[in-house]
């Protein structure tokens, strides 16, 4: 399946995959989607990837290790959680600022940061795991 076509077409569609999943990702406090589904299709992203160009070529397009991606997602979500205790309210409850950024404001909450947090976990994860079933299937 390692098609010349593949290969050229699979940065393009890759590219589509990721700006798809953030897409998901930000539509998920209205609708569904959110931090799980984008970060599925994220990890969708980057196995095609690997299988057009090698898992050399995926290591090097995230720069960063998929577990410490997906530890860092954690840690995001963890501290989502922990600030709602630091405020004096129950655990896991959205806090918003509204911060004013070249004059718009701009609403944030704690929800925001614990579905981005799920976002690279799932990805970390599930990038793991496919890398190194690629690894194994190569040798």
């Amino acid at each position: 399946m390692n098609t010349l076509i593949f290969r050229t077409m699979a940065p393009f569609l890759v590219a589509l995959m990721l700006v798809f999943s953030v897409f998901i990702l930000l539509r998920g406090h209205n609708e569904p989607g959110g931090g799980f589904i984008g970060g599925l299709i994220a990890a969708s992203a980057l196995a095609i990837y690997g299988i057009a160009n090698g898992v050399p070529a995926v290591r090097s397009a995230i720069r960063f290790h998929p577990l410490s991606i997906a530890g860092a997602g954690l840690l995001m979500s963890s501290v989502a959680g922990l600030a709602s205790i630091a405020a004096g309210v129950p655990f896991m409850t959205g806090l918003w600022v509204y911060p004013v950024i070249l004059g718009v404001e701009v609403p944030l909450s704690t929800v925001m940061l614990f579905d981005i947090g799920v976002y690279f976990v799932v990805v970390g994860a599930i990038t793991a795991i496919a890398l190194a079933l690629e690894e194994r299937e190569v040798e």
